[in-house]
């Protein structure tokens, strides 16, 4: 079962476990010891040790370090009381985690939760502006999703120190409303971006029957901003749903920036993240999209952030729902993860392109290269869930499938039919490009629960696979006709003794 960024509140489970959460409460020893073995747990995906996680938040480099934050309940395995979690790595794959960067204030514009948002460096100093959330009465209230009751700002807060462990808020919002006279279906999740000395942001909106859209404000302090228009805008897909993001009228998670030549927009919506990429007038600060996409093809794969790494490229983080039963994963203990960080491009097509950053790949052991030709199918048993495999696309095997099977049962299966250009998994069909083909046209990660699948550097797909267990796992790849495939796999590491990351 998805779930998505804010309905879990609706749910009566969401209640009793709100009710019973504390502040400052923590799992016990033995729970976490249980938590730190349990099996579909992923290894080297960071998450934090216990309690549920959502949206990446704030990615930056600072001082020699990746630091990342990330949408954190840190009372209970279920969506609530957010707040940001904090960590902090050498090479994006490798975590320690840090205090709680952000919690709400009692009786502040976002006491009933840090919501996300951006990090940029202002004045030589790290700085996060953010949406925050508290009650409101009917006539302010900007999250129109059934429940009715939030009222979201945007706020600034400051860090303190070179570790980015303490941060200091402004205690009023720096956009307090929307635009006027604009009755909005949602207002939060901002994105700000520098042009000469001025700084413009996005926030993520959207109007009842017009459609989602993304809000434009400039500001020469970070602290006084001007609303011009609207960067974009979208139209309803022609549901009814009661949350707006369903419909297609509430843009959440919006990320604007300029890459290879082209400006790029990612968003929200419909329960998947949309790619587009196209012209910005500098001049009128409108936004122009050419080409649009899909950016992950599963709904695990949300809200994503981007940042720059210092050496130019575009690193973007995603976060990776949970896709079983609320009770299953509230019960387990932990919820979400992140996923690896990807590297963005854009092609000389105008086509957004990713691949994970090439960090990933110290954790690779000794490659195995093995052929497998119709009739005789690789059988590879995994003592531990945590593999990557690399498939060449050609006309040799036109048509094979990569499965893990689980005492005997398929787990999760990737049928690949070369001539009819299309990778299945389930219900969903994934588009092979019509571009160059290389070595690793095809790559799947395996780690535990979650599987990351790339296809040709240009589509993406990630699963979250339950009945799978270390020991009682196959990966098994078949030819159907033709002649052959030459697999390359290799075992990776995990990098923690104990699923805690840290």
């Amino acid at each position: 079962m998805k779930q998505c960024r804010r309905s879990f509140l609706k749910s009566g489970v969401a209640a009793a476990a709100l009710m019973a959460t504390k502040p400052c409460a923590s799992l016990a020893a033995p729970d976490v010891a249980e938590i730190a073995h349990d099996p579909l747990r992923p290894e080297f995906h960071l998450m934090p040790q216990h309690n549920w996680m959502n949206d990446p938040n704030g990615p930056i480099w600072w001082k020699g370090q990746y630091h990342l934050f990330y949408q954190l309940n840190p009372h209970a395995a279920v969506w609530g009381d957010m707040h940001w979690g904090h960590a902090v790595s050498p090479d994006m794959i490798h975590w320690r985690h840090e205090p709680i960067a952000l919690a709400p204030t009692p009786g502040g514009a976002d006491s009933e939760g840090c919501f996300s948002g951006s990090a940029v460096v202002f004045d030589g100093k790290p700085t996060f502006i953010y949406t925050g959330v508290q009650n409101a009465p009917p006539d302010q209230v900007t999250i129109r999703d059934g429940n009715d009751k939030l009222r979201e700002t945007q706020m600034l807060a400051v860090a303190e120190d070179d570790k980015l462990l303490r941060w200091k808020k402004d205690q009023k919002p720096v956009i307090a409303s929307p635009p006027p006279g604009m009755m909005v279906t949602g207002f939060r999740d901002p994105c700000p971006w520098r042009e000469g000395d001025t700084w413009y942001l996005g926030v993520g909106s959207g109007e009842r029957e017009v459609g989602g859209c993304v809000l434009l404000y400039r500001s020469k302090d970070l602290r006084h901003w001007e609303y011009l228009h609207k960067l974009a805008q979208g139209k309803p897909n022609g549901k009814v749903a009661v949350n707006p993001c369903d419909s297609g009228e509430m843009w959440e998670c919006p990320d604007f920036f300029a890459l290879d030549g082209h400006h790029v927009l990612l968003y929200s919506s419909e329960n998947k993240v949309f790619w587009t990429t196209g012209e910005y007038d500098t001049h009128k600060h409108l936004y122009f999209p050419l080409k649009t996409g899909v950016l992950d093809h599963d709904a695990a794969y949300y809200a994503p952030k981007s940042f720059v790494a210092p050496d130019g490229r575009r690193i973007l983080w995603g976060w990776l729902r949970e896709m079983r039963p609320d009770a299953q994963f509230s019960a387990a203990g932990w919820a979400g993860a992140m996923s690896l960080p990807r590297v963005l491009s854009v092609n000389h097509d105008g086509y957004l392109e990713m691949m994970p950053a090439g960090e990933f790949e110290k954790l690779r052991g000794e490659a195995v290269t093995a052929k497998v030709s119709a009739g005789e199918p690789l059988r590879l048993k995994l003592d531990a869930l945590r593999h990557e495999i690399s498939i060449p696309l050609g006309t040799a095997a036109p048509k094979f499938s990569v499965k893990l099977v689980t005492d005997g049962r398929k787990a999760w299966e990737l049928a690949v039919d070369v001539a009819g250009r299309t990778v299945t998994c389930g219900e969903i069909a994934v588009p092979i490009p019509q571009t160059p083909w290389k070595s690793d046209a095809l790559r799947i990660i395996v780690d535990a629960s979650v599987i990351e699948t790339f296809v040709v550097g240009r589509e993406a797909l990630t699963s979250r696979v339950y009945n799978v267990a270390a020991g009682k796992t196959e990966l098994q790849i078949d030819v159907i006709g033709g002649e052959s495939v030459e697999v390359k796999h290799w075992p990776l590491q995990a990098i923690s003794k104990d699923r805690l990351t840290t």
